[in-house]
């Protein structure tokens, strides 16, 4: 019984430190991404259910960047697919198929590169959460790496 308890204990410190990430603050910006700070995480009035709230405004998504969603896909290795699937299968949260077509590329920088101001304030957010029964935790995504894991994104549903 005492083994069991500390596999138990063990499992649950994991799954609470295994979906956090080192914070980053560096930004690298690239030639496909355009952004203008407008709107801050800090002020839900101003949200818009197309871009969410954050600092991510115009994305550029005209090409398809190969590179950029390689680099995508190891992060989302790391970070994100102990949730996630690139399936519409949900496991922890919701697969990640069809997101590109459901949402815009500037919401879901915004959304993956600081979710809790936008899961407080969007209903379509505040229902996955009903779903999932788990907050999205903070990844600490740099600008460059939000970016990526976009472009990743754009891949799983047929970007080329």
């Amino acid at each position: 019984m005492k083994t069991v308890k500390t596999l138990s204990f063990a499992l649950l410190a994991f799954a609470l430190f295994s979906c956090g990430g080192d914070k980053k603050t560096d930004s690298i910006p690239t030639a496909s991404t355009t952004e203008t700070t407008t709107t801050t995480a800090s002020d839900p009035s101003a949200y818009d259910p197309n871009r969410g709230l954050g600092k991510h405004e115009n994305v550029d998504v005209t090409k398809f960047d190969a590179a950029m969603a390689a680099e995508g896909k190891k992060l989302a290795d790391v970070k994100c697919t102990s949730c996630h699937k690139p399936t519409d299968e949900k496991l922890v949260g919701p697969g990640w198929k069809g997101v590109t077509e459901r949402r815009t590329p500037a919401w879901i920088m915004n959304f993956i590169s600081n979710p809790d101001p936008m899961i407080d304030v969007d209903p379509e957010l505040q229902k996955q959460l009903e779903l999932c029964l788990v907050r999205m935790p903070n990844q600490g995504l740099a600008d460059n790496e939000a970016r990526q894991i976009l472009e990743y994104m754009r891949e799983i549903d047929g970007a080329k």
